[in-house]
């Protein structure tokens, strides 16, 4: 059994939330130097082998890890998460780190409203009324009388669609399947999606860009590790507010390495999707 420990957990989706950004900056980095959809392949060549690796070593291995009641719905989600992480990358190369996890924070949001239609679940009225604060905030982040307003101001949206999407499925296959058969068909389905996608793209990196590849591989693989690590010792509940640090620390590398601007509009905006997040958390803890 696991031991409880809510201060370790809350302090390893910290560390999550930094690694994940700091990945972000990677593939924003590399992403403007080479293609995106070849970038991301490569990411999940690591992943995948990881993932492997780490079935390997549980009971059962590899056998045991695939096995899946819902196969067809666990390839689905892979294949969805791969195709949205060629979205945020793109949505980095063309609006910036800032501006593109302002509106991806929504993406909670999006699960509250979604998981009545797909879940069964019933959303109050409290919980629709912060939703809709959220998607003010959206609209006050893309408003087009500033000429921010443009078809690339979609992407982060769409990826934040996506992912609520495959967040609904994940806790839907975790009905009948443990986590490390979900995790094992994100990373394998994932990398064959990206690998169909991303071939096409192939560009010769010079040495110094392999170096931040390997950088960035590595970061995805230890922010899975801690964020398997924080779900081991603390609750969802508990920790899952503390995953909007991720929007402050790509915001804060946006601004010191790639010489982004937080406009007014865009840190209010982000204020009310994080509050109405964390609102829609509080309401669903205290239903729970």
């Amino acid at each position: 059994m696991t031991t409880q420990n809510t201060r370790l957990g809350i302090w390893l989706m910290v560390v999550t939330t930094f690694i994940f950004a700091l990945q972000d900056g990677l593939s924003r980095h590399l992403a403007g130097e080479y293609n995106a959809m070849m970038v991301v392949m490569v990411r999940y060549w690591f992943f995948a082998a990881f993932v492997m690796t780490v079935a390997s070593r549980q009971a059962g291995g590899l056998r045991a890890a695939a096995a899946s009641s819902m196969p067809w719905v666990q390839a689905f989600r892979g294949a969805l998460l791969a195709l949205e992480i060629n979205v945020m990358v793109a949505g980095f190369v063309f609006l910036g780190l800032v501006e593109s996890h302002a509106v991806f924070a929504c993406y909670p949001l999006l699960i509250a409203a979604l998981s009545g239609p797909v879940l069964g679940e019933h959303v109050g009225w409290r919980r629709w009324a912060a939703i809709a604060v959220g998607f003010v905030g959206v609209l006050i982040i893309l408003q087009p009388d500033q000429g921010v307003f443009s078809p690339y101001a979609a992407i982060p949206l769409l990826a934040a669609l996506m992912f609520a999407l495959y967040g609904l499925l994940t806790r839907y296959v975790g009905r009948v399947d443990s986590a490390a058969t979900s995790f094992f068909w994100t990373g394998t389905v994932g990398a064959v999606v990206a690998t169909v996608i991303g071939i096409w793209f192939w560009q010769n990196m010079t040495p110094p860009d392999w170096g931040w590849m390997a950088m960035l591989c590595i970061t995805g693989a230890m922010g899975h590790y801690t964020l398997i690590k924080c779900y081991e010792v603390a609750e969802a509940s508990a920790v899952q507010p503390f995953a909007y640090l991720q929007l402050v620390f790509a915001s804060a590398f946006g601004v010191f390495l790639f010489g982004e601007t937080i406009r007014a509009n865009v840190a209010f905006g982000a204020g009310l999707i994080v509050a109405a997040g964390l609102f829609t958390l509080w309401r669903a803890r205290q239903k729970g």
